[in-house]
């Protein structure tokens, strides 16, 4: 069913093309109205209401139309709009129909064109002209397509990237947060277990709990401090941990009261940056744990430099009596080492030991070889 915008069209095609017709009968004295020609110029001219809605139907409505016309001379408009259609066949219909659109013009024209002494010259090279037209068309259309699609797919993985990103900067950030919250909140817990105790019988022992706090405190609000200038300004990152800082990582934590000693050893010069940051991060997760789950366990770390690499090694034994903050664990800790020490190319074990403890092995290349896909 044509829709009333198709009617119009149709209808005004036909006016139009029946009204041209007339026109050339009325500038030729020596022509009479031919009502076959009429109304095979109207006819063609209606086919162009099938213009988007079906080519195939329009252009042999089209073709049909002109037919009463060969033996009485061709309607011209009804001619035209015919090529528009062998262009509009071999666009947007198969190839075969428009291969079929395009002969049904050459062999019956040339023939009208030959018994009324007319020229062929349009008959012949036209259908292939307008043939040809519409299938640069079509392969025109064809890539528009595939570039519009292959828009829309980047469109799709640019806002899949952009989440991902998301994703991964927010489990980034929570992992920051965890090294620095986790372990200052663990050695203040356990100095003000401490402090409590030791305050009626050892005040100066308590005032040393107490100082151990406050330091650590201090210690979080500058890692904290350092956080804020990561997420907000690059430049004002400043100096990442180092090896030198684990030192002073473990020596607060000895100066809290946990047994812990830490061993340098090999070749440690030259350490990337961001492999000293995760020694430091290892050992301070190690600490972290030490103090949650096994406290008054001895705790020895080991760093070792090597050629290609660092080794890092923590071990506590195991708790002494039951942790005030053992079960408090959120598990983003070894979570966050293995993002860590992966993003390195290294590897990480964490696991039980032997006589009831707990042990942290890892291993950090210090290049970074990328694996063939």
């Amino acid at each position: 069913m044509l829709t009333r915008r198709e009617w119009a069209v149709g209808l005004a095609g036909a006016a139009a093309s029946a009204g041209t017709s007339l026109a050339r009968v009325g500038l030729d004295s020596g022509d009479r109205v031919d009502a076959w020609i009429i109304g095979a110029s109207a006819l063609a001219g209606f086919a162009l209401a099938f213009w988007n809605r079906s080519p195939r139907t329009g252009w042999v409505l089209a073709t049909l139309a002109c037919v009463p016309g060969f033996p009485r001379g061709l309607p011209l408009v009804g001619y035209l709009i015919v090529l528009a259609y062998v262009l509009q066949a071999a666009r947007r219909d198969t190839t075969a129909a428009g291969l079929i659109a395009m002969g049904a013009q050459v062999v019956p024209f040339i023939v009208a064109g030959i018994v009324h002494g007319d020229s062929v010259a349009i008959y012949t090279f036209m259908p292939e002209t307008a043939w040809a037209t519409g299938r640069v068309l079509r392969d025109r259309d064809r890539v528009l397509a595939r570039l519009a699609e292959r828009a829309r797919e980047l469109e799709d993985e640019r806002e899949a990237y952009a989440a991902l990103s998301v994703r991964y900067e927010r489990a980034r950030v929570a992992s920051e947060l965890h090294d620095i919250v986790a372990h200052a909140i663990s050695v203040m817990v356990v100095q003000a277990g401490a402090g409590q105790r030791l305050v009626r019988v050892d005040p100066a022992l308590a005032r040393e709990a107490f100082a151990a706090i406050a330091e650590s405190a201090a210690q979080a609000e500058q890692d904290m401090g350092r956080l804020i200038a990561l997420l907000g300004e690059e430049e004002a990152i400043g100096p990442a941990p180092d090896l030198h800082l684990v030192e002073e990582l473990v020596a607060r934590a000895a100066g809290s009261g946990l047994d812990v000693r830490l061993r340098l050893e090999g070749e440690r010069e030259g350490l990337p940056a961001e492999l000293a940051e995760v020694a430091y991060r290892i050992v301070q997760e190690s600490l972290t744990n030490a103090l949650r789950y096994a406290a008054g366990a001895a705790v020895e770390i080991v760093v070792r430099g090597e050629p290609e690499g660092l080794a890092v090694h923590a071990v506590n034994g195991p708790a002494a009596a039951h942790a005030a903050l053992a079960g408090s664990g959120t598990g983003h800790g070894l979570q966050g080492l293995r993002e860590r020490v992966g993003a390195c190319g290294g590897q990480l074990e964490a696991g039980p030991a032997g006589d009831g403890g707990w042990r942290v092995a890892a291993w950090l290349p210090r290049r970074v070889v990328a694996l063939a896909a």
